[in-house]
């Protein structure tokens, strides 16, 4: 057996680092020594793009993450082709509170009406980013729920199989017995592939849920990637994951921010709540949209501002 003196030597060689992205998809674990380290900075470099504004205007005072700050994250799924800056068919906000050590998930509806900030227009909100990319994005959301938008994450959704599979794959409990593209989902505990959950994730037509459905699980993977990411048996394969971040996703999170969160927020990973937007489903010429109503939007606006404990 070893010493007490030869196992606290040991653990002196561990670097607590990582927390990829906050506590979504990512890494948030004691990690080991100076490659991982460095593999870590360089992926967060690629990545990181940040915004021309400073902060939110809705927020009074910039987010202090070292103050331990409830902050929000808005995230994108987006197609991208080429040539085409592709339509953003996944939008999800998260606000995370280390005093109640929770995190609050609300997918918007990519067929929601709403205004789009900045474009002069009343469109479906998936709209704003092919019309102006991710400002125009997070302004739009941000006035749709009444809240400051803090932090964005980009992510390409035909790279996001190459990030499940960089955490070996996850686990999901499917409530829907479907088919989609020559691959069968049955009800219960399905372990899915980067290339399976992708098309989990997408089916929508099948489900009596429509794009309700598909959020679920949208969510349900994006749970299930941090908690993978999560385990130590996942730090094995720390450049595999790395390099699946680097080329699928773009953030404003700085690095000693990614650090920061993994110091004073991973907790509120342990308690992951998922919240809907619900509306009523229209023709407006000819183009099918999701109205919600003033009173569904009072009441989201409501939970996440207590969420981020805005007056």
């Amino acid at each position: 057996m070893r010493s007490n003196k030869q196992k606290k030597k040991k653990k002196r060689k561990w670097l607590r680092i990582t927390g990829i992205v906050v506590l979504l998809l990512f890494i948030a674990s004691g990690v080991y020594g100076f490659t991982v380290y460095r593999s870590l900075s360089e992926a967060v470099s690629t990545m990181h793009q940040p915004l021309k504004r400073d902060k939110s205007e809705k927020r009074i005072e910039e987010i202090s993450l070292e103050k331990k700050e409830p902050f929000s994250v808005l995230m994108l799924g987006v197609d991208e082709r080429k040539g085409d800056r592709g339509r953003s068919d996944s939008i999800i906000v998260l606000t995370v509170n280390p005093n109640n050590n929770s995190v609050k998930m609300i997918s918007i509806p990519r067929d929601t009406r709403t205004e789009i900030i900045g474009h002069g227009t009343t469109d479906k909100i998936n709209h704003a980013y092919a019309f102006g990319g991710i400002e125009m994005s997070i302004n739009t959301v941000e006035n749709f729920l009444n809240i400051p938008i803090d932090y964005y994450m980009q992510i390409n959704m035909e790279g996001f199989k190459d990030i499940v599979d960089s955490v070996g794959g996850i686990t999901v409990n499917n409530d829907l017995d479907f088919t989609y593209e020559g691959v069968h989902f049955p009800k219960g505990e399905v372990t899915l592939n980067g290339e399976k959950a992708l098309k989990y994730s997408r089916m929508r037509y099948d489900d009596p849920r429509g794009d309700f459905g598909r959020q679920l699980r949208q969510r349900q993977i994006i749970q299930e990637v941090i908690k993978e990411g999560a385990s130590l048996s996942s730090l094995t394969n720390f450049n595999e994951i790395f390099t699946a971040l680097s080329k699928n996703i773009k953030t404003n999170l700085t690095f000693d921010e990614m650090i920061d969160i993994q110091q004073n927020y991973k907790d509120a990973s342990n308690d992951i709540q998922q919240l809907t937007v619900s509306g009523k489903g229209t023709k407006i010429n000819k183009v099918y949209y999701l109205l919600v109503s003033d009173e569904e939007k009072q009441r989201i606006q409501t939970e996440l501002k207590q969420q981020l404990e805005i007056q």
